[in-house]
């Protein structure tokens, strides 16, 4: 199975100062630059966060990896074609030329896709093997369907960014939509078992068309979640698939801390 990882972000949020977050060096330097990725995780110099990401690709069987970058992004291209070269995976590269939202990043893996079934994650966040393995093993699209209470116990997020995480509206285990950013009424009303989106997901082609032709947002970026959107009206169907397991978010500074404690004496074997 193909997976594709949106690494091109400016990382904005990583790189606002916070005092309270204390850094290695390397760790800072990386966070300056806003390359979550890059972020040095663990003792010594540490793994780049995205060596676990593509460990957990490979302990799904998905070892056919692209990494959506930047223009700005040698650095990452670098390492990973020279001393960091994976070994379990084989890794690939897409240039996505402007910061112009999520659905540009996977069409602009287009290519690399070439028609075949394809899983696509964030490259600062880390999914369990398992939720990764069950959404390879589906037969169509699919996207995996946290429980908002018992994900915000398992990864440890804050009340408030469990808040902001897209709402599913799940029928007989198919997507009907997603509710982006919905309102503190609203979450409350759903209740602690509530499906959530962590925005990972298993696509197939059709999924590069709607990223194509999906308007620009409110926000000025062609986002993913309007081009999945665009897929269901075009009659696309969509699995969801009941996930556990504690998600690893590296988002922030503040995030530093806890994910270097959840990954303490875990080895990644990209």
């Amino acid at each position: 199975m193909k997976a594709v990882v949106l690494a091109r972000g400016l990382g904005r949020r990583m790189r606002d100062a916070t005092p309270s977050a204390r850094l290695t060096s390397s760790q800072l330097a990386a966070a300056d630059a806003g390359l979550k990725s890059m972020l040095p995780i663990g003792n010594g110099q540490g793994h780049p966060f995205l060596d676990y990401v593509l460990s957990a690709l490979a302990d799904a069987d998905c070892l056919d990896v692209c990494l959506v970058l930047g223009p700005e992004h040698d650095a990452v291209r670098r390492h990973y074609e020279g001393q960091g070269r994976p070994r379990r995976v084989q890794l690939s590269f897409a240039e996505q030329t402007t910061a112009d939202g999520t659905a540009r990043a996977v069409l602009a893996a287009r290519n690399f896709v070439a028609g075949d079934p394809f899983l696509a994650l964030n490259a600062d966040n880390l999914y369990p093997a398992g939720v990764l393995r069950a959404l390879a093993g589906l037969d169509g699209p699919g996207l995996a369907a946290f429980e908002r209470g018992a994900l915000a116990d398992e990864s440890g997020f804050p009340a408030e960014r469990v808040a902001a995480f897209a709402l599913l509206d799940v029928e007989e285990g198919r997507l009907r939509r997603i509710i982006e950013k919905p309102t503190p009424e609203r979450m409350a009303a759903a209740g602690a078992h509530a499906l959530v989106s962590m925005n990972v997901w298993r696509f197939d082609h059709r999924i590069l068309e709607a990223c194509r032709d999906v308007p620009v947002s409110a926000r000025g970026e062609h986002e993913l979640p309007e081009a999945v959107a665009l897929a269901l009206t075009r009659g696309v169907e969509f699995r969801a698939i009941p996930a556990r397991g504690p998600v690893l978010d590296l988002s922030r500074r503040s995030d530093i801390a806890a994910v270097t404690r959840r990954l303490a004496g875990r080895e990644p074997r990209p």
